[in-house]
Order: C-alpha cells, then sequence, then structure tokens
C-alpha cells in the first residue's frame, strides 16, 4: 500500500542565534529562507524562519523552520532530520565555513545512498542525504 502523503509533515530546528544560524543553513544548503509570520498570541521571544518549500501543491518532502523561542534550547541527542541533497559530500564541503562542524564525512548506506553528519552553529546534529 502506498502512503498518501510522506510521513514527516512539518519540523523545527530550534536555535539560540537566528542571524548565525539562518547564516548556517543558507550557505551549506545554498538557499534562501523567509521570515514566517509568528501565529496570534506568541508574539515576543518568537522567531521562526522557513526552509523553501512548496506545500501549497503538497510536493514531496516536508516543509519546516529554525525556531528561536524561550524555553526550548537547541542541541545534539535529539531527533535527527536528514536534508536531501544530490551529493551530501558537495553540502558537507560548505560546513566548516559556515561555523559548522562535520562529524561524519560522507559514507555509504547502500543501497539507499550517502549520508553525512553535520553539527550547525547551535549545536544541533543534523543529516545530509544524497543517493551519489
Amino acid at each position: 500500500m502506498t502512503p498518501k502523503r510522506n510521513p514527516v509533515g512539518w519540523f523545527e530546528i530550534y536555535v539560540s542565534d537566528m542571524v548565525r544560524a539562518q547564516s548556517f543553513y543558507e550557505t551549506v544548503l545554498n538557499i534562501q529562507m523567509q521570515p514566517l509570520p509568528v501565529p496570534d498570541g506568541m508574539e515576543g521571544g518568537f522567531e521562526m524562519l522557513m526552509f523553501p518549500s512548496d506545500m501549497e501543491n503538497q510536493a514531496p518532502g516536508s516543509g519546516g523552520t529554525l525556531c528561536r523561542m524561550e524555553g526550548f534550547t537547541p542541541g545534539a541527542g535529539g531527533t535527527l532530520i536528514y536534508f536531501s541533497c544530490e551529493d551530501c559530500g558537495v553540502e558537507a564541503s560548505r560546513v566548516m565555513a559556515a561555523g559548522g562542524q562535520v562529524f561524519r564525512e560522507k559514507f555509504s548506506i547502500a543501497p539507499y545512498g550517502f549520508i553525512s553528519l553535520i553539527i550547525d552553529t547551535e549545536g544541533n546534529m543534523i543529516g545530509l542525504h544524497s543517493m551519489h
């Protein structure tokens, strides 16, 4: 049975410094992020920047944001999010210059492609995945 949608519908990566985190993700993933309006009742102490996505046309994948919110602390050891790439080694090569760390260089997870594990400027570990 084919699922009607991908299992992940949304994600939030919590950060301490939004400007620093935005610069890191835009540099490593070669993207432009956009501010997302703050939901009613959550003004002050809450910021969101959205990763590029096409949620209206239900494109494959998941939309998500960087979030800065009082009471939430970024760091490794929680949920691991993988970003899809053409060649995860290319994105991993941008990590150190963007202020992050490469935890594990590109390696095979045959027959499912390749991954790199990196740590962003906020201490979050994220994955990069590609088929090549």
